[in-house]
C-alpha cells in the first residue's frame, strides 16, 4: 500500500512572515484531523525555506523546494544545488515542473540531470510531467508524458526508483477554469505507471508515488485519490490557504 502524499507548490508567494504564519496555521488545522496517515509537505520560495524548517518539523510536515541546479557547485548566478538544500533541511524538490519548463527553458533532459542530482544528495524528486491543451487536443497526451517521463528517469537506477516521486500536471487543466475528470487523470496516471513498469519491473514500480497536479481543491480531492493510481496531490493555489490545503489533506486521509 503506498502512503498518500499531499504537497504544496507555493510558487511566487508569501514572504518569510507569512510563510511562518501559513505554517502554524495549517499546524493548527492538521492536529484537528486526529492521527494522520497521509504524508504532508510544503515548498515555499527559497527565501522561506531556513525560517519554516523547525515549524515545520513540529508540525510533522515534510519540507521541500520549487527546483534546483543539478550541478552541486560553480558559476550559476541565481541557482542552488541539492547539496544546499539538503542543507537548509528539505526533503523534497520538485523539477520539471511545467511553469519551468514553459517560461524558464527547462528541457527532458535537463530534468533527468536534476532529479539524478536530488537524488544523489539523498533527497526525493518530483518528476513532473504534462501536456499541454494543443498537445492534448491533437491526440498527443500519451506521447508527450512518455517523452518526457522517459528523459526524466533515464538516469535514474533501479535501486533509486522507490524512492521517486512522478507528477502529472495536465497543463490545460492549471489555472484555466478547465478541469481534468478522474477518469481522464486515471487513463494518464496508469499510462504512467506502465511506462514505470517497462523501466524498472513490477515489484519497483508498485512502490513509486504518482501525483495528480491539475487544480486540485478540497471539492475534487477526494474524488481524484480514489482512483487506484493517484496516490495524492501536488497542490498550487489551494496550498496557499491552510483551510483549503487542510480540506485536501483530509481527503487523502479518508482515501486508501
Amino acid at each position: 500500500m503506498r502512503t498518500k502524499l499531499v504537497a504544496g507548490n507555493w510558487k511566487l508567494h508569501k514572504t518569510v512572515a507569512e510563510a511562518r504564519a501559513l505554517v502554524e496555521e495549517l499546524s493548527v488545522r492538521l492536529r484537528g484531523l486526529g492521527g494522520r496517515r497521509a504524508e504532508v509537505a510544503v515548498m515555499p520560495p527559497f527565501t522561506a525555506l531556513w525560517a519554516v524548517r523547525e515549524a515545520c518539523s513540529a508540525a510533522g510536515l515534510q519540507l521541500g523546494a520549487q527546483d534546483v541546479h543539478w550541478e552541486e557547485q560553480g558559476a550559476f548566478t541565481g541557482e542552488v544545488s541539492a547539496k544546499m538544500l539538503r542543507d537548509v533541511g528539505c526533503q523534497y524538490v520538485i523539477v520539471g515542473h511545467s511553469e519551468r519548463r514553459a517560461m524558464f527553458g527547462d528541457t527532458p533532459e535537463n530534468v533527468g540531470k536534476k532529479a539524478a542530482a536530488v537524488l544523489g544528495a539523498g533527497l526525493v524528486p518530483i518528476i513532473c510531467v504534462g501536456e499541454t491543451l494543443a498537445e492534448r487536443e491533437r491526440g498527443e497526451t500519451m506521447a508527450v508524458v512518455r517523452a518526457q517521463l522517459e528523459a526524466a528517469v533515464a538516469p535514474v537506477t533501479a535501486g533509486d526508483a522507490p524512492t521517486i516521486v512522478i507528477a502529472y500536471e495536465p497543463v490545460w487543466a492549471i489555472g484555466t477554469g478547465k478541469n481534468a475528470e478522474t477518469y481522464q487523470a486515471q487513463e494518464v496516471h496508469e499510462h504512467i505507471r506502465g511506462l514505470l513498469r517497462s523501466a524498472f519491473g513490477e515489484g519497483v514500480t508498485d512502490a513509486i508515488r504518482i501525483l495528480y497536479g491539475g487544480s486540485v481543491k478540497p471539492s475534487n480531492a477526494g474524488d481524484l485519490m480514489s482512483a487506484p493510481d493517484i496516490d495524492g496531490a501536488l497542490v498550487g493555489g489551494a496550498s496557499l490557504s491552510a483551510d483549503s490545503f487542510a480540506g485536501i489533506v483530509a481527503a487523502a486521509e479518508n482515501r486508501p
